[in-house]
This record gives C-alpha cells, structure tokens and sequence, in this order.
C-alpha cells in the first residue's frame, strides 16, 4: 500500500496526516483513499495537485507499495 499525506484541508477533510491506501494506480489510491473518507476529501482532492514521490503525476501514473503520495491543495499568499 502507498503511504498518502494529507496536507491541509485536505488533512482536515481527511481526519488525518497519512494512511496506507491501496492502488495500482494513482487514480485508484485517490478513489479509495475518497471512498474511505468520504465527499469532504473529494471536494478537496478536485482542486488539489497530486504528486507521487515529490513529483506530480497523472491519475494514471503506476503506483508502488513503497512510494508516497501527497495530496496538495492549492496555497495562497503574499
């Protein structure tokens, strides 16, 4: 299983920084990862950029059970 980090509001939809979710595929890690916790993180992983191993990838991309996934929602500032 890959090892996802939440960052946050997608921590906070997620009620958690990280888990273990299973997938072969970026795409199938997120809709499980959703399917665990629920619409919230749907809404947030919508307009978040999704990285495997510190790069972005596609919901296509081959996921192993050694990478990690990050979920980052978009950040403003000044």
């Amino acid at each position: 299983m890959a090892r996802v980090r939440f960052l946050g509001p997608a921590r906070d939809a997620a009620g958690t920084g990280s888990a273990d979710v299973a997938g072969a595929t970026l795409g199938e890690v997120v809709d499980e990862a959703i399917a665990r916790y629920g619409p919230g993180l749907a809404a947030v992983v919508e307009r978040s950029a999704l990285w495997v191993n510190g790069a972005v990838a596609g919901r296509g991309c081959a996921v192993a059970d050694t990478d990690e996934v990050a979920v980052l929602p978009p950040v403003s500032g000044g």
